[in-house]
């Protein structure tokens, strides 16, 4: 009796290494995978903020160009403002010439008329 239990037991403490054992390598072998899955995770978030930080700069520079354009677009509708004032301006005494010219004529005709 002492002798199968001593047997048993025996079989029983190898069966618990063999189970200890296999337990051991499925831990390693989850840490290993957990480990390569947060490299994984850790690669994709750098990815990820790599080409949001390329997109901002992207952003950046296409805003900046559109706020040159816009500042371009500004000193030129001033200086056309301007050039419609000076034109505005000639009209008026281009207008004022011609009725004066037109008064002119006019009493040079009532002139030789009579």
């Amino acid at each position: 009796q002492l002798h199968l239990t001593t047997s048993e037991k025996n079989e029983l403490a190898r069966s618990l290494e063999i189970v200890q054992n296999q337990l051991q390598e499925k831990e390693s072998e989850i840490k290993r995978e957990t480990s390569e899955y947060k490299d994984r995770l850790l690669q994709a978030e750098k990815e990820h903020q790599d080409g949001l930080t390329e997109a901002n700069r992207k952003n950046e520079v296409e805003i900046q160009a559109c706020h040159e354009k816009i500042s371009s677009l500004e000193h030129f509708i001033g200086s056309q403002k301007l050039e419609i004032e000076k034109l505005k301006s000639n009209k008026e005494q281009l207008n004022n010439s011609l009725k004066e010219a037109n008064q002119a004529l006019g009493e040079l005709l009532k002139t030789k008329v009579r």
